[in-house]
């Protein structure tokens, strides 16, 4: 057993055997004994999860092309469909559901009475590779991840674009612009509150990077994180990063690992913290959603 007061790492001799276990960390940040509950399997494969204001979690069933809602009165909702395959979500400070519409390569506004605003179309009249995730920072600018993911929906066969980049669309949306390169397959995106760090997930590169965010939305100071890719991510208040894949895995600031929450699933795609006190975690694996009761909030 580890002593939570110790440090994230504790070594432990008992008996003569030598064993290594997460301190108090691992412990702390979820409920007593608490693991993912199934809420719903009604789908075909779940993506993009996100909380708004109120705490109701929208979610994508990507293959049926719909947008779905767990409510915070424990309800399954459709909130829309055709929904443009849509991918990543992601609300805006108006309340508007942003959405990675995988169908045609674009990046959509979704308003609360499902006006469809169509964001981004191309780039130089090229198709986009295809954006998969997507973050808004505090002064409404976009941050949105263009992986290639070949989709058999899809006319075209090859890239128009050929690096896969993340792009940043400024809050008076005039424009978007390649904001990093030199990625493998730039997938889960992240950034902190008060809108200093950005974390980007390479999924193929399997790595994780954080980056400083200048004053109009510029990228410097790339650092690698962690040496693990996401699919998808998010933050709680304490600053720890989830990453998805096997399960979640959660790091804390300091790039170290604190708790492991095993999935069973054959692949978690992505994670929000919703409902009304922002204390559970949602996690989007396969055909399925599942829950986490957690004694930490998420960071927005």
């Amino acid at each position: 057993m580890c002593n939570s007061r110790l440090s994230n790492y504790v070594l432990v001799i008992v008996l003569g055997t030598l064993s290594v276990c997460y301190g108090s960390a691992a412990s702390a940040i979820r409920a007593a004994k608490a693991s993912p509950t199934l809420l719903a399997d009604s789908f075909e494969f779940t993506e993009g999860p996100v909380a708004d204001r109120a705490g109701n979690v929208y979610f994508t069933d990507q293959p049926n092309d719909r947008i779905m809602v767990w409510t915070i009165e424990g309800k399954l909702e459709t909130f829309l469909q055709p929904s443009g395959r849509s991918n990543g979500l992601y609300f805006d400070h108006q309340g508007n559901l942003l959405a990675c519409a995988d169908e045609r390569n674009q990046l959509w506004s979704i308003s609360p009475e499902k006006k469809v605003t169509v964001l981004v179309e191309n780039l130089d009249g090229k198709l986009l590779n295809g954006p998969n995730d997507l973050w808004v920072d505090p002064n409404g600018g976009i941050y949105f991840t263009d992986p290639f993911y070949k989709r058999n929906y899809w006319e075209r066969n090859d890239k128009q674009i050929e690096k896969e980049n993340v792009y940043y669309m400024p809050p008076n949306r005039s424009g978007f612009g390649i904001a990093a390169g030199d990625f493998v397959r730039p997938n889960g995106i992240v950034g902190t509150p008060d809108g200093r760090k950005l974390y980007v997930a390479d999924l193929s590169g399997k790595e994780t990077f954080v980056f400083e965010i200048g004053a109009n939305g510029e990228l410097s100071n790339r650092q690698p994180f962690v040496p693990m890719g996401s699919d998808g991510m998010t933050l709680d208040e304490e600053g720890n990063l989830y990453l998805t894949g096997k399960g979640v895995t959660v790091f804390n600031k300091s790039g170290s690992k604190i708790d492991e929450i095993p999935v069973n699933e054959g692949w978690t795609a992505n994670v929000c913290f919703g409902g009304i006190d922002r204390k559970t975690l949602f996690i989007t694996a396969m055909d399925s959603l599942y829950a986490v009761e957690m004694n930490v909030k998420g960071a927005q």
